[in-house]
């Protein structure tokens, strides 16, 4: 996410950084590097040119040019504005005085709606809430079945009625139901794979008789500033309420969700990270501009952190960093609670100043990888996970051979190992000993 314009940002401020004085002409051709590195990351053309206004006027101020540290005080204008183009301040959603509240999710077919609908679901029953998902996307039969499947995982209620044609009908049905046994309604409403008058008359029918808290679109961050040329159109239809921006994770360039709420003037109120029912966020706009200046986002590392691990877990793991008696046995317990999270190369981009931090990407365990992992770890003996230094080379044959794998694969397990141990003497002041930690130390709940 934002890899690209983090990167090339991360180049223009290291120069500057490196500065001492900065002249307006050093500035404008910061800015002129700046503005490439935006469109390189496919941000629309008006959110650029508003960007960059605002970031000259205050960086030619006398404030920064007869700074001590103008290249700080640069960035910190180019963070307080990247704040202001993801939309400013956080927004959550509206609640109707009566429940239950009315989302309506709109949007093309491809970016991934009823998926988006089942992690909103999933997300508001985590937090106490009744939801009820309703399946107003006729148009796609499978979509019918997808939102059930999604509703069994999420121990979600869906209101679907198969063989029917008028999603109007359904959706009126499914708002009495509504009313006698939940808090939220969610609509998951049809799409096209393009926007077109009947699809359009068929978004407003549906949203006269619902009658919304909430209309969001979903917009899908790969398919760039064509989604928010459909964003505009529905929002001429529909008054939209704000947006939600799904497969964040797999676009490095993040051009659309820097230029959604300024193209737009919606809100982003979630963000879809992943394909899991948990991979939904609510999306803080000075977290995300602090993840793209390489900041870090602790706050959100935390939050990942509670919900996965403990109190008493996470008490039990950091007392065993502290007195350097992490085992085989509490890695991978680690690795599968770091895989909930997201992973480590997510976790350590959240970071901020942790040294070595761009070799922790190595660190990342595919899901795919965890079975081996868990193999070869359950085919040593109890002293062996306890104490790996034992491990000799018949010891890691026998392993391999227990756990149906290579020789060469223990070796990389134990390699892995020994990396995670020495990022943690890293955190703590001492190497480890007990009771003291350094300037750096791990966030409350998080073992790893």
């Amino acid at each position: 996410m934002f890899d690209t314009l983090g990167n090339r940002l991360d180049d223009i401020f290291r120069k500057l950084r490196s500065r001492g004085r900065l002249t307006e002409k050093e500035i404008d051709e910061a800015l002129r590097e700046i503005r490439v590195a935006l469109l390189e990351a496919d941000v629309a053309l008006p959110a650029v040119r508003t960007f960059l206004q605002h970031v000259k006027a205050e960086a030619l101020g006398e404030d920064v040019l007869k700074s001590l540290t103008p290249g700080q005080q640069v960035i910190k204008i180019v963070h307080e504005e990247l704040v202001r183009m993801l939309g400013g301040q956080s927004a959550g959603l509206v609640t109707a005085s009566k429940p239950p509240t009315v989302i309506m999710l709109a949007g093309l077919q491809g970016s991934g709606k009823t998926s988006t609908a089942g992690k909103l679901a999933a997300l508001l029953r985590r937090k106490g809430q009744r939801p009820l998902l309703v399946a107003a996307d006729l148009q796609r039969p499978a979509a019918i079945r997808q939102l059930q499947i999604l509703g069994e995982q999420a121990k979600v209620a869906v209101h679907a009625e198969m063989g029917e044609t008028d999603p109007v009908a359904v959706v009126r049905r499914a708002l009495e139901e509504g009313r006698r046994d939940a808090d939220v309604v969610i609509l998951d409403t049809a799409g096209r794979l393009h926007v077109d008058p009947e699809m359009m008359d068929q978004v407003a029918r549906v949203h006269a008789v619902a009658q919304p808290d909430e209309v969001l679109f979903v917009l899908d961050a790969m398919t760039g500033q064509d989604a928010l040329v459909s964003a505009k159109a529905f929002a001429e239809t529909i008054p939209l309420t704000g947006i939600i921006i799904t497969k964040l994770d797999g676009d490095a360039r993040g051009g659309a969700a820097l230029s959604a709420a300024t193209v737009t003037g919606r809100p982003i109120k979630f963000a879809g990270m992943g394909e899991k029912l948990g991979d939904l966020e609510p999306f803080h706009p000075d977290r995300i501009a602090s993840r793209i200046l390489g900041m870090g986002d602790v706050l959100t590392l935390i939050e990942k952190a509670e919900a996965t691990v403990s109190k008493e877990e996470a008490e039990k793991q950091a007392r065993k960093i502290l007195d350097a008696a992490f085992t085989l046995e509490d890695f991978l317990s680690q690795m599968q609670q770091v895989r909930k999270m997201g992973g480590i190369g997510s976790l350590v981009k959240m970071l901020p100043g942790l040294p070595g931090m761009g070799r922790l990407s190595d660190l990342a365990i595919e899901d795919k990888d965890m079975v081996k992992l868990e193999a070869i770890i359950r085919s040593m003996t109890p002293v062996e996970r306890n104490d790996p230094r034992i491990i000799s080379g018949s010891r890691r044959a026998r392993i391999a051979r227990g756990s149906g794998t290579q020789v060469r694969d223990v070796n990389e397990l134990l390699k892995q190992f020994d990396a995670v141990r020495k990022m943690m003497k890293s955190m703590t002041k001492g190497g480890g000993k007990k009771g003291r930690r350094g300037a750096f130390s791990l966030p409350p709940g998080l073992g790893l």
